[in-house]
């Protein structure tokens, strides 16, 4: 393979972030050189609904020969990067309180032809993590239930109506960030329970994304210690390769939380984090900063790794191919496809029928 031809395919793992309401040129040389996975969209790249959608298009056509994922953290409650005119959904936990698996599946439908309007590919949502213990600030009422079961059957629900709808999930934060009390983006939380504990209780709802097809699942940036004593999840191959590719037989893209959070990035350098993501099995990772130096660092990191023999190139073709089949299930609209017009927006973003949803789930606040 050509050294030209390695640095494209290495590209395709990264999913970035980046400043601005348009694409930077930084990241479009970076596209250039290396190629690109995708962009992950936040508060600080959005304007209005017009600006998204543009964005939204150029986005996608970053790399002409494979479409880029245009993604977002889109859950709900105070995890939204898209704010009044689309729909402000509440909180996840209100899914749990209601029960309603059809309720469920109502906001997911809604919530998908509203990414869809605007072009956005891929929610990392929905949060799999059982609110298990209630000093956890940074799951907190992100949770949808505090019961194994619940998340699982309502979970699954967000899952196969999101894919139903075009839109491809991603479950987080394996394997179980429930039962934490320190906030991963400041620092290493630790899950301190044994593996039947685990099985019984935080992996039930990831088993259930997994049989209800999720495309993909997000690792945490969590310590535990009985499966590695030493790495976080992210970078622990016993728990990314050994019990969710392995255990739990899930066949699609494991994401890597943003490397830049300092759970990860207090200890490691988040050039030597890529690598050793890639390395546990994420077939994926998020930079989700503006610091495009940072990025190509980490892609730098990740082509001397293979060209050291230190990764094996049949495990980056592995996980491209895993990219490939999700993006062939969800990216098959034409590139050429302009974005919705503004009036055409307006007749789905926060639409009396989807705002009818969001005040179904607030009763139950």
């Amino acid at each position: 393979m050509s050294p030209r031809a390695l640095r494209h395919r290495i590209g395709e793992l990264l999913i970035a972030g980046f400043g601005g309401e348009q694409i930077p040129i930084e990241l479009r040389a970076l596209a250039r050189e290396f190629g690109l996975g995708g962009v992950i969209l936040f508060a600080r790249n959005v304007a209005d609904p017009e600006q998204v959608a543009e964005l939204s298009f150029d986005a996608s056509r970053l790399t002409p020969d494979v479409p880029a994922w245009v993604s977002i953290d889109q859950e709900g409650g105070r995890v939204a990067r898209l704010k009044s005119p689309f729909t402000e959904w509440p909180p996840m936990a209100t899914l749990g309180c209601s029960g309603d698996v059809a309720l469920a599946e109502r906001f997911a439908r809604a919530l998908a032809a509203e990414l869809k309007a605007v072009g956005i590919s891929l929610d990392y949502a929905p949060v799999l993590d059982i609110h298990t213990n209630p000093k956890n600030a940074v799951i907190g009422d992100r949770a949808i239930a505090d019961k194994p079961e619940e998340v699982a059957r309502l979970g699954s629900a967000i899952v196969r109506t999101l894919q139903a709808e075009g839109i491809a999930a991603c479950g987080k934060h394996f394997p179980g960030h429930g039962d934490t009390t320190a906030d991963s983006h400041h620092e290493l939380p630790l899950v301190d329970h044994p593996p039947d504990r685990l099985r019984a209780i935080e992996l039930t709802p990831f088993r259930a994304a997994i049989e209800a097809g999720v495309a993909h699942i997000m690792t945490a940036h969590v310590l535990v210690p009985s499966l590695d004593e030493t790495r976080p999840a992210t970078l622990s191959k016993p728990i990314v390769t050994t019990m969710l590719r392995q255990e739990l037989k899930f066949g699609g893209v494991i994401l890597s939380d943003d490397l830049e959070m300092k759970a990860v990035a207090n200890q490691y350098a988040v050039s030597s984090a890529a690598v050793l993501a890639i390395e546990a099995g994420c077939d994926g990772l998020l930079i989700c900063g503006a610091d495009h130096e940072t990025q190509v660092a980490s892609l730098e990191a990740l082509v001397h790794a293979v060209e050291d023999n230190r990764l094996p190139i049949a495990q980056v073709d592995d996980a491209l191919a895993r990219h490939q089949r999700a993006k062939e299930r969800f990216l098959t609209a034409p590139l050429a496809v302009r974005p919705r017009s503004a009036r055409a927006l307006r007749h789905v973003l926060g639409c009396d029928s989807h705002r009818a949803v969001a005040d179904e789930m607030a009763r139950f606040l």
